[in-house]
């Protein structure tokens, strides 16, 4: 699958030189893709609430989690504002891509250094800046997407080949790979190397070296996966829950128990029990588990609609788009999304070993939700040029 970008470079030119007539600030986006990244986010705010006031009366009141994403909100609406005025086609700068990757690699580093990386639950993810604690990893997934846009939209790049054209893209994904991996956070580790693998295959990389990249791939996970008595009872746990409810199988049997009590049209929004100290991390990795509970089947199948109606305007508006950076970038963006999507989904429902991946749009995390609407605002920014298209 080889992703051609439709014509339209009249239209770019005009956009890039201020001529465009729909400079406005939301004239000209995908309506569709406005509507749906509406949507989810006021879907995701609400089912926030319902999944957090409980635990969050503790911690500053029932609304101090939906206030806290309310606030990354408005910074992602500010940084929306500022990226839809701005040509997109700035980010294939080098001095910019590079910053962007050189800053995520440096505060990768920090992480992993005691003393200097937040250490929550086991994990030392996070980096505190004054009264904020923020997620170097975030930063990082979109950064890399925007150095693989710029690196497959060059002329010279040949994926069709191995050792020059499509190895040394993954050299820096792996150095990501490695420093996220260290936290540890093996879900947003192999984001990374699954979006990377999605967009050199799109730009035209053959079946046979994926496959061989997979392979490797796979081989590195199963020996993480077996390295620790921790995760091999993880895995162990994903398999059985219930015969682990005292310990490693306790968060994903609780999960269950939530979809099951929601059948099929849910217990009502807000009504569902398991948040109330039972279902672990209702506000952030489990926080679908909500949706099941609360919506049911019919309100899983609802939100999970969003998504891929998301997804399809976001690849809708890659396909479209007149040139060929903007085509991987809109396809990175898009792909993260999902990726993020199906394995929190995957997570949750008992499909893959429990490991922590916020689902877009409706885990708690104000900085989160601030970097994914800026990363929304690029593929807005890019659907203006092709809507003539």
């Amino acid at each position: 699958m080889i992703l051609r970008p439709a014509s339209g470079a009249n239209d770019a030119r005009r956009f890039a030189s201020g001529r465009d007539t729909k400079r406005g600030l939301l004239p000209g986006v995908d309506r569709g893709l406005l509507l749906t990244t509406a949507l989810l986010l006021v879907t995701g705010l609400a089912t926030l609430y319902a999944a957090s006031y409980y635990n969050a009366q503790d911690h500053g009141g029932a609304l101090s989690e939906v206030l806290s994403q309310l606030l990354g909100v408005g910074v992602g609406a500010a940084a929306m504002v500022v990226l839809l005025h701005t040509d997109y086609r700035v980010l294939a700068r080098p001095w910019l891509c590079g910053g962007l990757l050189a800053v995520s690699l440096v505060m990768l580093t920090l992480v992993a250094i005691p003393g200097i990386g937040k250490m929550l639950n086991g994990s030392r993810r996070w980096l505190r800046l004054g009264p904020v604690s923020f997620q170097p990893s975030e930063l990082a997934k979109y950064a890399m997407i925007v150095y693989l846009a710029r690196a497959l939209s060059q002329k010279r790049r040949d994926v069709t080949r191995f050792f020059r054209g499509l190895a040394p893209l993954f050299v820096l994904p792996g150095i990501m790979f490695l420093l996220i991996l260290m936290q540890p956070n093996l879900s947003t580790a192999g984001s990374i190397l699954i979006v990377t693998a999605v967009m050199v295959m799109i730009a035209g990389a053959r079946w046979r070296h994926l496959g061989l990249v997979g392979a490797a791939g796979m081989a590195l996970g199963t020996f993480y996966a077996l390295s620790e008595d921790y995760r091999r009872a993880r895995l162990m746990s994903f398999r059985h829950p219930f015969d682990f409810m005292t310990n490693e199988g306790y968060q994903l049997s609780q999960s269950l128990l939530a979809f099951g009590s929601g059948g099929l049209f849910g217990m009502g929004p807000g009504m569902g029990r398991q948040k109330f100290a039972f279902l672990p991390y209702p506000e952030s990795d489990f926080i679908f588990a909500v949706v099941g509970e609360d919506l049911g089947w019919v309100g899983c199948v609802a939100v999970l609609a969003l998504f891929g109606a998301f997804l399809f305007f976001g690849l809708r508006v890659a396909m479209r788009c007149p040139d060929r950076f903007g085509a991987m970038l809109a396809g990175g963006i898009t792909c993260m999304i999902g990726v993020q999507c199906v394995l929190n989904v995957a997570v949750v429902i008992g499909m893959m070993p429990t490991t922590g991946l916020p689902l877009p749009f409706f885990s708690a995390g104000g900085t989160s939700v601030s970097i994914l609407m800026a990363a929304v605002a690029v593929l807005m920014n890019i659907s203006r040029d092709n809507m003539s298209i």
